[in-house]
Order: C-alpha cells, then structure tokens, then sequence
C-alpha cells in the first residue's frame, strides 16, 4: 500500500492501485494539471470536484450523484460513500487492514476484491469486515 496517495477524487484508492507506476495520485495534494495521468482529461469526477473547489466527490452535497465513474461503478460510489460517513482515514486504515489479511484490490487488470458487488451497502460491510456474506 502506497498510502501517501491517498483516496482519489473519485473516491477509488490510488493507494493500492497498481496501473501506473508514475501515479502520484489525484486528490491529495490538489494536483490541478497531471501531464503524468493518461485519465486526467476526461475524468468528468475529478473536472466536477475541481470546478466546485472540493477535494472529493464524498465532501458534495449531492450523494445521489452519478457523474463519470459512479453511473456504472458501484466502488467509487461505495469508497465515496464511506468516506463521507467515516473520514478518508477511516478507508485508508480500513484498505491497509484488508491488503494485510490478503483481500487484493487489483487481481486482473483494474478487477479486484471489490469489484463483484451488486449494491453500495454490501461493499461498504466488506470494508469494514473484510468477509462477504
């Protein structure tokens, strides 16, 4: 886990993201121009928190959003919605306990643990528990 990279815009984890080793992440430090991020110019999340001044979509006021990644995804979604519940220390700590006990973020491709849930209150219990029902 790389933790310093923090939580995305997005909410997904570019902490324990895997895809791109030059990734320095795209939330925490308010990186406005990523020449180093192949997603960065058609990420509709991160363009929608820039242009409202917010470091993530959990701290919108529209929790019922589905821009971008969350009108298909039901990760960013959840990942948006723990943090706004819990705090983005909460889903590092959360993340870094769940890598140790073996639950893998990316196993093929960008498909991981994660991925294979139908609903965001599911995968919010498996964060927090890191067993499927």
């Amino acid at each position: 886990m790389k933790r310093e990279l923090g939580i995305a815009r997005c909410g997904l984890a570019c902490c324990l993201c895997s895809e791109n080793v030059k990734c320095k992440g795209c939330g925490e430090d308010g990186f406005i121009e990523l020449d180093w991020c192949q997603d960065a110019g058609w990420c509709e999340n991160r363009k929608c928190c820039i242009s409202k001044e917010l470091q993530g979509c959990w701290a919108c006021s529209d929790s019922s959003c589905r821009k971008g990644l969350f009108a298909e995804k039901i990760k960013p979604l959840a990942f948006t919605e723990y943090v706004r519940r819990y705090g983005i220390e909460a889903l590092l700590d959360r993340l870094e306990i769940n890598e140790n006990a073996g639950i893998v973020y990316h196993r093929e491709g960008i498909i991981g643990d994660y991925d294979d849930f139908d609903n965001v209150e599911d995968l919010i219990k498996f964060i927090q528990t890191g067993k499927r029902d």
